[in-house]
């Protein structure tokens, strides 16, 4: 059984339908990445599974139990993690209170301490800018900071949307590095990413989204040779 199991998934913004019967599957300490074009859902298809969103029908299980349609505060309860694009930090708190505020649950308090050592030892810059206003951070240390505050919740599974957005590539070498030591600590990754060439590189696995389905899915090694996929996405 697999950690997270998302089938026939479908979401809709009031008239508007943007899933329509996504299958997904996350296992232990796995990262997937989910592709595709602007528009495709993958966005939608994240906060959904981080209970923002409510589908109109099909299933979401973490541990073979069904959490669709939950209420946020108990998917973070349940170990489910969402960095959303664009960071959404406190910008007036400082570093350090944006990283507490992600300790807010339950099972994340008694361990505050201890994650967050954990944390700088993932970001060391996030130590020297501990009493810094987050809103005055580069747009690298921004993304360090939104995933560190998420690691702050002790999740199970960390989703990331628009992981390398806007970033300089010494920032996104960095970023990724800290990703899969997030995976070597046990937590799974989901992470929705433009560039798939980074992408499918990170990945165990990835999804194609096209239109609100999944196009194409399988080990990212297969799928970066697929040649339907160096045509749409690689540019070769």
């Amino acid at each position: 059984m697999s950690l997270l199991e998302v089938s026939g998934l479908q979401v809709s913004y009031g008239d508007t339908d943007v899933l329509f019967g996504i299958d997904l599957a996350v296992d232990e300490g796995e990262i997937v990445a989910v592709v595709g074009s602007n528009g495709a859902g993958k966005t939608t298809l994240l906060q959904t599974i981080a209970a923002l969103l409510p589908c109109t029908a099909g299933k979401v299980k973490l541990d073979g139990q069904s959490i669709e349609n939950s209420d946020t505060h108990r998917a973070v309860d349940q170990g489910i993690v969402y960095v959303p694009e664009g960071r959404r930090l406190f910008p007036r708190l400082s570093v350090l209170t944006n990283l507490e505020l992600g300790a807010f649950c339950a099972h994340a308090r008694p361990e505050r301490d201890a994650t967050l050592q954990r944390v700088y030892e993932l970001f060391p810059v996030l130590k020297e800018r501990a009493g810094q206003l987050a809103g005055t951070l580069s747009g690298g240390e921004q993304q360090m900071c939104a995933i560190g505050r998420g690691l702050m919740s002790r999740p199970r599974l960390l989703l990331i949307d628009e992981v390398s957005l806007g970033l300089a590539p010494v920032v996104i070498s960095k970023v990724y590095e800290a990703i899969a030591e997030i995976r070597r600590m046990g937590t799974s990754v989901v992470l929705v990413e433009q560039n798939v060439h980074l992408a499918f590189k990170a990945a165990d696995r990835a999804y194609v989204i096209k239109q609100g389905l999944v196009a194409l899915q399988g080990e990212s090694a297969a799928l970066m040779n697929d040649p339907d996929v160096k045509k749409a996405y690689l540019g070769l």
